[in-house]
């Protein structure tokens, strides 16, 4: 496939549209599925065990990184993996009438999965090589909040709609509307990337064959856990979201169950318009005001109370558990206050990562690595966590999540930061 090569774009015309597209399959698989599953009455411990399951390429992807290094620009692997991104989402919605229709569903996420994982590490590639240390903090903010507008549209406008969908035509061409949505936005964002996206530096003259590629591979890895406070920093990213690997997956199925069953027996469109819309919402809000606030006090000064913040969406949905209220507003407005936070304190990771782990010769794939890791933290404790809750109750469930807060509340207080938050000559020493 031939990309056409642009001069340099404001980051305001492809950072929102390129983490938009980096969440929207994410965010499919991880909430949007999980209902789509729970509609087709799939049970909780299956939707839970598949959905995390398949979600292992966003832990892998450093170990393919360097190889996106020998061939083309990281634009290229950005616009094809958004087209195969699409063209799959195609796929799993003529999948829905099989009667088989789960194994085939969840084969071809698994192959949305690669390929979203792949776009990650090309993305952040092109944010970490075309943007100064400076223009990284102004962004964050915007890339965050982008990158979680996604669950506006994903898990907000698209999921009301299948709810709305299903009680007039049925379950599964209801679905079949919101996967072929996610497919031609997937593909129209391809096209416009094709013209506003930078080209992220060319492929390195480093890595020329698949042997020099593994090598790289190798090196990336040893040099990885080779940096200073590494074990420190690995912990640090595991804890920071391991009390959400656990609550992702369940908090819709928990909104979607029966009142009888300990849930809010919320339908499906009640969770896209709360849930996902005004939730997220809050939630690209928090994301943006955090990167001022981050921008005023500097990221050392400010993570325990970031770390503080995105915890409150545990006590949120410990109370919701608990009290099981029925007005909608108030649920709603739970469901508000809890993303703004989840929102204002996802951004603090994002940049941890980027100024503290990720600096040195292999900037962009030591930067996937630590996303990897990241996702190894949501992917293992999400796995389970339709077993527990099944086990213990919703109730129990949320109670026992609040403890898995404790390890970030203790780490942030105490992790080092080797780095300068504003060293620029550290910012733009990747490979080209």
């Amino acid at each position: 496939m031939s990309i056409i090569k642009t001069k340099q774009k404001h980051p305001a015309t492809w950072v929102p549209t390129a983490y938009f597209a980096m969440g929207l399959p994410f965010i499919a698989i991880s909430i949007a599925s999980v209902l789509m599953f729970k509609s087709f009455g799939v049970s909780d411990s299956l939707i839970a065990f598949w959905t995390s399951l398949i979600m292992l390429p966003w832990t892998l992807k450093p170990l393919w990184s360097p190889l996106l290094e020998m061939f083309k620009t990281k634009k290229h692997f950005v616009v094809a993996t958004q087209l195969l991104t699409g063209i799959t989402f195609a796929l799993v919605a003529f999948s829905l009438h099989f009667d088989d229709f789960f194994t085939y569903a969840i084969a071809l996420l698994a192959i949305i999965a690669f390929s979203g994982a792949t776009h990650d590490i090309a993305t952040d590639g092109i944010y970490l090589s075309v943007l100064s240390g400076k223009q990284q903090a102004e962004y964050i903010g915007w890339q965050g909040a982008f990158y979680n507008m996604a669950k506006i549209l994903t898990a907000g406008a698209l999921v009301y709609l299948a709810g709305v969908l299903e009680e007039r035509f049925g379950v599964i061409d209801a679905w079949m509307v919101v996967m072929l949505t996610y497919a031609i936005i997937m593909i129209v964002l391809a096209v416009y990337h094709m013209r506003m996206l930078p080209s992220g530096g060319e492929q390195t003259s480093e890595v020329k064959s698949l042997k020099q590629g593994f090598a790289t591979t190798k090196d990336v890895i040893k040099t990885f856990f080779q940096k200073k406070h590494i074990i420190w920093f690995i912990a640090f990213i595991v804890a920071y979201r391991f009390a959400e690997g656990f609550a992702i997956k369940i908090a819709p199925l928990f909104f979607k169950a029966a009142v009888a069953d300990g849930g809010l027996g919320l339908s499906t469109s009640d969770i896209g318009l709360i849930y996902g819309i005004f939730g997220s919402v809050a939630f690209v809000l928090g994301s943006i005001l955090a990167g001022y606030y981050i921008a005023k006090r500097g990221l050392k000064r400010s993570l325990f109370s970031l770390v503080l913040i995105f915890n409150i969406q545990f006590v949120v949905y410990a109370i919701l558990a608990i009290y099981r209220p029925e007005s909608i507003y108030f649920i709603g407005a739970a469901v508000v206050a809890e993303y703004f936070a989840y929102g204002f304190g996802f951004v603090g990771l994002m940049l941890f990562m980027m100024q503290q782990v990720a600096p040195g010769k292999y900037k962009m794939a030591h930067y996937a690595f630590a996303t990897g890791i990241m996702n190894l933290g949501i992917m293992l404790p999400g796995m389970f966590s339709g077993f527990l809750s099944d086990w213990l109750g919703y109730k129990l469930f949320f109670i026992v999540v609040l403890f898995a807060t404790l390890p970030i509340l203790f780490g942030a207080k105490f992790i080092p930061f080797p780095h300068s938050e504003n060293n620029e000559s550290e910012t733009n020493n990747e490979p080209k």
